[in-house]
């Protein structure tokens, strides 16, 4: 049998996924972590886009988007606290498109500095996550 790690994925609307994995991988600030059983204690932000969890003995990763948050590795469990999490499976690509052109207008006409910032905070947050569907897609999922 493989070494597993407890993962917990929560949002603070739900909680996303509870189980045990193989690994995860997922987008940290300085760039992509991938934690494998007895990895080393460790706490991080992490950016918007996909972590992907390999259960036990399965074929397949369960793909989930977040838009940021916090990762936290202690021995024996992975948790992550995302600001906003969604399944792969509830992934709407033409909802995320059509958001990611709003926040494109938005920057261009954007009036303050703080409009700019959270125009491209938008569309960061929207590349990402249309990054996620189509690896979702390209699995076959």
């Amino acid at each position: 049998m493989a070494m597993t790690i407890h993962v917990d994925v929560v949002s603070a609307e739900e909680s996303i996924f509870s189980g045990l994995a193989e690994f995860v991988v997922l987008p940290g600030e300085a760039g992509e972590l991938g934690i494998l059983p007895g990895h080393m204690p460790l706490m991080t932000r992490i950016r918007p886009g996909a972590v992907r969890i390999k259960p036990p003995q399965s074929d397949h990763e369960e793909l989930i988007f977040v838009a940021g948050g916090l990762l936290e590795v202690q021995p024996g469990l992975v948790t992550v606290l995302a600001d906003t999490a969604i399944r792969g499976k509830d992934l709407d690509e033409a909802k995320a498109l059509e958001a990611k052109q709003k926040a494109e207008e938005a920057m261009k006409n954007a009036g303050s500095d703080l409009d700019l910032a959270r125009a491209q905070s938008e569309f960061a947050m929207m590349a990402a996550q249309l990054a996620a569907i189509q690896k979702l897609r390209k699995r076959g999922h």
